[in-house]
C-alpha cells in the first residue's frame, strides 16, 4: 500500500489550520485531522521540556512524503518540526480511493 499518515507537531490550532490547508490545497494531504491540548514532553538542546501543542495527523501516499514535508518545513515555527511517517496496512476501500482521487 501506498498511503501513509504522517505526524506533525505545531505551537498553536492556528498554524496546525495554516499547514493543513496549505497541504490539501496543494494536493499534498487529502485530510487533515487537527487534535488539541496535547501535552508534550521531549529533550531540546539539553533541557528537558514540558509544552502543550497541537497534533496534526495528514493522510497521504507514499510519495508525496518529501514534497509534503518540505511545504510544512516552509510554514513551520520550529527549527526542528516533528515531521513522522507510518504506514496503513489496511483501509476502508472507498477511503482509500478518494485519498488517491485527491492527492497528487
Amino acid at each position: 500500500m501506498d498511503e501513509i499518515v504522517v505526524f506533525i507537531t505545531v505551537s498553536s490550532e492556528d498554524e496546525a489550520a495554516k499547514i493543513a490547508k496549505a497541504l490539501v490545497e496543494n494536493k499534498l494531504a487529502g485530510c487533515v485531522n487537527i487534535i488539541k491540548n496535547i501535552r508534550s514532553i521531549y529533550s531540546w538542546q539539553g533541557k528537558i521540556e514540558d509544552e502543550p501543542e497541537v497534533l496534526m495527523i495528514a493522510k497521504t501516499q507514499k510519495h508525496l512524503f518529501d514534497s509534503l514535508m518540505k511545504r510544512v518545513k516552509e510554514l513551520h515555527s520550529y527549527t526542528v518540526p516533528e515531521i513522522i511517517a507510518l504506514p496503513i496496512i489496511e483501509g476502508s476501500k472507498d477511503y482509500l480511493k478518494w485519498l488517491k482521487e485527491v492527492t497528487g
